[in-house]
Order: structure tokens, then sequence, then C-alpha cells
């Protein structure tokens, strides 16, 4: 395990387990992006350079501005980015789909279609203290077929911060603040995919290694379409446990929580590297974006080895908006 190591005391027989989680969460730049480190291990990379795609595949799939690899606390890679299948997805992020803007739809989730994008910006600022680290970007939103030239159609503040949490595991914070400036502002069209935040699991996780629960009790058969306040995800790991996963929190005050969920249903894409949740806050009702307004979304995760169970993820979630 990395994120603990037991010391023995021979004299007094003590043997005293200390966890790598007392050391600082550290901020660490690389060419690619900024990592959070713990101990000696990068657990969250957040990708500030453009991730280049497979020869022969379109270049408007390429991107920057999501997580990925995000790691469990022995070092599993829980996320996945370029699939075949959807070389859209990129590991933990959340752009919206259906926009209308001026009587125009925009998409900024669908990169082939080449309606519009989020990518990295800048860092806005970056902070360890308290044991804990914490990185604001602005992500932009682009409009690529507006009228007069490509422009920003929603600036996005993205908060990430990252602290310890019990049992070894550890908890991400991930806030998202968007305001738009056009006149008129912006409808986020009510569809089963968009905004909020996404994950597209490791490429070993399929239907018959993993599983879904979500604070309602519904499974990975039942679960698409329903609210939720948190959601558990996990699967088989080469961790000594065998598996692990992420519990995702929404909180209280986003908008339509409990929140609406999209998962895959298990039978995607022949069961194999088929894991994808997300929280949707437009799903069944779309969202009006005043100009000149701040809207935020709220969300946490905890990374973990092993199992967790439905009484966890409810003390979690309790925490959370207390």
């Amino acid at each position: 395990m990395i994120f603990k190591r037991i010391f023995c005391v021979p004299a007094i027989y003590l043997c005293l387990m200390v966890s790598v989680f007392a050391q600082k969460v550290e901020l660490k730049e690389t060419s690619s992006g900024i990592d959070f480190v713990i101990g000696n291990q990068s657990v969250l990379s957040y990708q500030t350079a453009v991730a280049d795609v497979p020869e022969g595949i379109k270049k408007d799939f390429a991107k920057s501005g999501f997580i990925h690899p995000l790691k469990s606390p022995s070092g599993q890679v829980l996320t996945r980015i370029q699939p075949k299948d959807h070389y859209h997805h990129y590991g933990i992020w959340g752009p919206w789909t259906r926009a209308t803007i001026s009587g125009r739809e925009v998409d900024f989730w669908n990169l082939g279609d080449q309606k519009g994008r989020v990518d990295f910006s800048h860092v806005l600022s970056k902070k360890v203290a308290g044991g804990a680290a914490e990185l604001n970007v602005r992500q932009n939103h682009l409009d690529l077929k507006a009228p007069e030239s490509e422009r920003i159609a929603i600036a996005e503040d993205l908060r990430i911060k990252v602290k310890p949490a019990d049992k070894g595991r550890y908890m991400v914070d991930y806030t998202s603040t968007i305001e738009t400036k056009i006149p008129g502002g912006i409808l986020l069209d009510d569809y089963r995919y968009g905004g909020g935040i996404g994950f597209r699991a490791a490429e070993k996780w399929g239907t018959d290694n993993s599983s879904v629960l979500t604070s309602e009790g519904d499974t990975r058969k039942t679960a698409d379409g329903t609210n939720a306040k948190w959601i558990i995800v996990q699967g088989e790991t080469d961790d000594t446990t065998g598996e692990s996963g992420i519990l995702f929190l929404s909180h209280n005050t986003n908008k339509a929580h409990p929140e609406p969920l999209r998962v895959w249903p298990e039978d995607n894409y022949n069961g194999i590297g088929n894991v994808f949740i997300e929280f949707t806050p437009i799903r069944h009702e779309s969202w009006e974006l005043l100009p000149n307004k701040r809207y935020t979304l709220k969300y946490r995760m905890i990374v973990f080895d092993g199992k967790m169970t439905a009484a966890e993820a409810d003390a979690y979630w309790r925490a959370f908006v207390k």
C-alpha cells in the first residue's frame, strides 16, 4: 500500500500505523498539467496542455481542461480518456451538451461536431495549506460557429481541492462556477448528457467486474434517469483488496438536487470498458443562464481502495452538506 506504513517499537511491542496523509498534499507542475501529490504519489492530474489524439483521428477531439489520471490511494488508475467508442470522453470533466444561444444550438460536448468545446485557459490561483492543496483555473466554453467569430460563451472557474479523508482515503472537492456575458443569456437545454460532473472509468471495468449504487438504492440496471444525493462506482483493480472506487457526492444547493443521473446500461459496448456515470442537472429541465450572473455547482469525490458501504456514503454526504 502506498498510503500507509507500519512502524514497530520492539521495546514495548507496539505497532503504530502512520498514514502518509499526515504529510502535506503538494502541487507539482509538469509538462502536461498540475499534479496533486501525497507523499511521493501523484493522485490526481489536471491537464493544462492539449492531449493529442491517435494518428488518423480528427484533431478536433484533442483538448485540455480535464482530470486524468485520477488514482486510488494505492495508485490504481480509475479514469480513462479518448476511448475508441467516444474520443471526446476525458476522465473527469463536465461540458454542457445542447445549449441555445440566440436561437442557435451549440454543443460543447461532442467535439467532432465542431460547434463548441471547453478548454483550459489559465491558472487563477494555487494554494497549499492545512494539509490540503487547492487549484483554481479558468476554463472557456467556446462557441466556435458564432456569427461574427469564435467567442467565449461561458467562462468557468473550476476549483479543485484535495485533502485527506479517513481510512487511508482522500477527498476531492470539485466546484464549478459558470457565467455568461452574452446579451440575452444562454439556455442549457434539457438532455440526458451535459454539465455537472462526468466520469469515464478505467478501461478494464465492465459489466462483470464493477458495480454502481446510488443513495436511493438503485444499481446500474435501474439508476439511469433517477435522482440521487450520491453514487458509488467501484470495480476490480490490482489493489491488495482487489477493488477500488470513487464516491461522487452532489451538494444540496446544486440545481435539481437530488441530482439527475446518466448511467450507461450494462450492455453498452459489449460490457467491457463501458462504465460511465454523470450528475446531469439539466437532464429533466432546462436551465437559463442570465448574463453577468454566476451559478455554482458543488461536488465531492471520496477516492478509496476496497469497498464502500451505503452507510459510509450517507455519512460522507451529511458531512459534505454540513
